[in-house]
């Protein structure tokens, strides 16, 4: 029988050959250096599930017309934006385990490649001529930012609490996520509550995606996941594990955590350290527990909709959230 993820992609197989396509056939760069780098950072291991999550949300509201592949392009192009700015931000070496593109075409390069995946996003958005979609994507993009900004302002500070966590993760993850649902309905022209639904469900969706993708950090095989576990702590981000471990901990045990955490040469055993005292203390529970409850309120949106092929994928992607290993 064959697993969950290999049902989806038999099932959305052609979707995602058509997304490819209007991936490479959109970018319409003036010079190669653009293409080069873009194509880097947008084929070397993307799962496409932003704008898989646009074209299913938009057929699930019933839309027949011919331009959904080419919008949900949209949403690989501001993800693959972030991801390089967000690379050369964090100084990260690897990324889906090649080496980051700034390594590769410098800094200059990479910074300027970003703001033209950002600005095709906006110019392929536009030619719907629908002002609803164009308010979204300029939001969204706008709460990215923002959430990274948040992200940076937080760096290394042991103060981090869960509230402050939730609103990074919301802005720089949950909202791009959130946007692919939403724009999908609209493009169909859906009843509002359906617009409202499939907003929700990305919402959901999308914290989940992320609290899931900090806990692989503590948890993932670092060659499956393309890069070495606990690279967040040794940038400086305190994700939700952590920050549930060390606010339940003892102080002695508080201390030691903050002592390693707190070390610029943080090493696999200062880590190994960090991780059994996360999960003494729950931390890699809690995170999952809340990853499940998002999941939960996800596929509870998709209840205004009748049973369906596309429901029942939107369904299937939920659920590979809390399952998948990188």
């Amino acid at each position: 029988m064959k697993g969950l993820k290999e049902r989806i992609l038999d099932s959305v197989r052609q979707d995602l050959v058509e997304i490819e396509e209007a991936l490479a056939e959109n970018l319409s760069p003036y010079l190669p250096v653009v293409s080069q780098v873009a194509k880097y950072i947008m084929f070397g291991g993307g799962k496409r599930i932003r704008p898989l999550l646009m074209v299913l949300s938009a057929r699930l509201c019933g839309y027949q017309g011919g331009y959904d592949k080419t919008l949900s392009v949209v949403f690989e192009y501001l993800h693959s934006a972030t991801l390089l700015h967000d690379d050369l931000v964090d100084g990260a070496e690897v990324r889906r385990g090649n080496p980051v593109a700034h390594s590769v075409w410098g800094n200059p390069a990479t910074v300027l490649v970003g703001d033209f995946l950002l600005a095709r996003s906006i110019a392929i958005a536009a030619e719907t001529g629908n002002i609803a979609i164009i308010d979204i994507l300029a939001s969204t993009t706008a709460q990215m930012s923002e959430g990274e900004i948040g992200q940076l302002l937080h760096k290394g500070d042991l103060a981090t609490d869960e509230s402050d966590y939730m609103d990074v993760i919301r802005r720089k993850t949950a909202y791009l996520i959130q946007s692919a649902c939403h724009v999908g309905a609209l493009l169909a022209e859906a009843e509002e509550a359906r617009v409202r639904a499939l907003a929700q469900y990305g919402y959901n969706l999308g914290v989940a995606f992320q609290l899931v993708d900090d806990l692989l950090d503590y948890t993932a095989d670092g060659q499956v996941l393309g890069k070495a576990t606990g690279t967040d702590l040794r940038e400086g981000k305190l994700t939700l594990p952590v920050i549930y471990a060390l606010n339940r901990a003892t102080n002695e045990d508080r201390n030691h955590m903050e002592e390693i955490i707190g070390d610029p040469a943080f090493t696999k055993a200062g880590f190994d350290a960090v991780l059994s005292l996360i999960k003494k203390y729950g931390g890699i529970a809690y995170a999952r527990k809340r990853a499940h409850e998002h999941i939960d309120q996800a596929k509870r949106s998709l209840g205004i909709f009748d049973g369906s092929k596309s429901r029942g994928l939107l369904e299937d992607l939920a659920d590979y959230v809390l399952m998948r290993k990188m």
